[in-house]
C-alpha cells in the first residue's frame, strides 16, 4: 500500500504544478481575453478545486492498480495515454462545443490533459508494481 500512497500523493503534486504553469502562465492571457465566461478570482473556491484534483488522482492511481496487468513503465505510459485521450477530449474540444472559446484554448486544454496524464501515467508505472489486494 505504500507505493500507492506515494504515486497518488505523486500524481497529485504533479498535476497541481502542471495545473499551475498550463492554466496560471501558459493560458493566463487566454483567461484574461474571456473574463466573462470565469468566476471572478475572488469568487473561485481553490479548496474544492484542490479537492477535486485529489480525487481524480486516488481514482487514476486505483484505477491503474486495479485493473493494469502487467504493471510496468510501458503499462503505466499506455493507461496515461488512454486516460488522457478520454480526459483531453472531453476538457478540451467537448468544452468548445458548448462554451465560445477559441480553438487554441480547447487545443491546449487537451494537450494539457493528455500530457498531465501521461506524466501520471509514468509516475504510476514507475512506483506501482503490485495490484490491489483484494477485498475479502
Amino acid at each position: 500500500m505504500k507505493s500507492y500512497l506515494i504515486a497518488f500523493i505523486m500524481v497529485f503534486v504533479a498535476w497541481f504544478l502542471t495545473d499551475f504553469l498550463i492554466h496560471g502562465i501558459i493560458l493566463k492571457a487566454a483567461y484574461a481575453a474571456t473574463a466573462a465566461l470565469w468566476r471572478p478570482e475572488a469568487e473561485m473556491n481553490h479548496g474544492l478545486s484542490t479537492l477535486v484534483t485529489a480525487i481524480v488522482a486516488l481514482a487514476f492511481t486505483g484505477i491503474y492498480g486495479a485493473l493494469v496487468n502487467p504493471k510496468s513503465m510501458a503499462a503505466g505510459l499506455k493507461f496515461g495515454m488512454l486516460y488522457g485521450l478520454a480526459a483531453g477530449v472531453s476538457m478540451g474540444i467537448g468544452s468548445y462545443c458548448y462554451m465560445p472559446i477559441s480553438i487554441g484554448l480547447a487545443l491546449t486544454w487537451f494537450v494539457g490533459s493528455f500530457i498531465q496524464m501521461l506524466i501520471a501515467g509514468a509516475i504510476v508505472g514507475t512506483l506501482i508494481k503490485t495490484s490491489l489486494p483484494e477485498a475479502s
